[in-house]
């Protein structure tokens, strides 16, 4: 059997109360006085009839006796804290070291992701300028090829508009030739027909001269 402890908070309760309960000129007698009436108070406690009881039986003076009492007590309460704790301690941190293990390996899982993530975005970034050089190059060079196309075709619409209108000018030339020279025969014949009279002696001596010569070419 485990005798009721009186505990220190109850002792501290019960200091205030008494010193407060005396009166307060009552000097150092009060204050014995005081002292003896809690000491007796924790007598009553301490020196309970079960603790005499077994301070007989084991031969153990009063005094001893409740000291061991309160050894007791103070270990089994202590006991009764430690156990629970013994037992379900190991088990919280155990579950509290797991719970840390996945949050590390979750967050090195994800700085993982992310520096991976990162290295993707780089390489498509490098990747990017050398396109971007490239389609730049390929502009470059389309357009300087483009304007080699430009001036030929410019060059050879040119040469071909020269030509046209060389021989656009040509055939104006020709045509305007051919009519000076129709206009000038038209004219020559005209002027001849105006100054040209024949007589019938005249036409005979002509028609003679042609059958004589039309005579010598056929001889030759």
């Amino acid at each position: 059997m485990v005798l009721p402890v009186r505990t220190g908070a109850q002792e501290a309760a019960a200091a205030p109360a008494a010193t407060t309960s005396a009166p307060a000129t009552g000097g150092a007698a009060s204050a014995e006085k005081a002292g003896k009436s809690e000491q007796a108070e924790m007598d009553v406690y301490r020196h309970a009839p079960v603790v005499q009881t077994i301070a007989r039986m084991i031969h153990l003076p009063l005094e001893t006796t409740a000291r061991l009492f309160e050894l007791i007590n103070f270990a089994i309460i202590a006991l009764a804290i430690l156990i629970p704790l013994v037992k379900i301690l190991p088990r919280v941190l155990h579950n509290r070291s797991r719970t840390l293990n996945q949050n590390l390996a979750s967050a090195r899982k994800m700085t993982e992701d992310a520096n991976s993530r990162l290295s993707a975005v780089e390489a498509q970034m490098a990747k990017l300028d050398e396109e971007i050089a490239a389609i730049r190059a390929r502009v470059e060079e389309e357009s300087k090829q483009d304007e080699v196309r430009i001036k030929a075709a410019i060059e050879e619409e040119s040469a071909r508009i020269i030509s046209a209108s060389e021989q656009e000018i040509t055939a104006a030339a020709a045509h305007a030739k051919r009519g000076i020279r129709h206009f000038a025969a038209d004219l020559a014949i005209e002027q001849a027909a105006k100054q040209l009279v024949l007589t019938a002696e005249a036409d005979s001596a002509l028609i003679a001269d042609f059958v004589r010569e039309t005579a010598k070419g056929g001889q030759n």
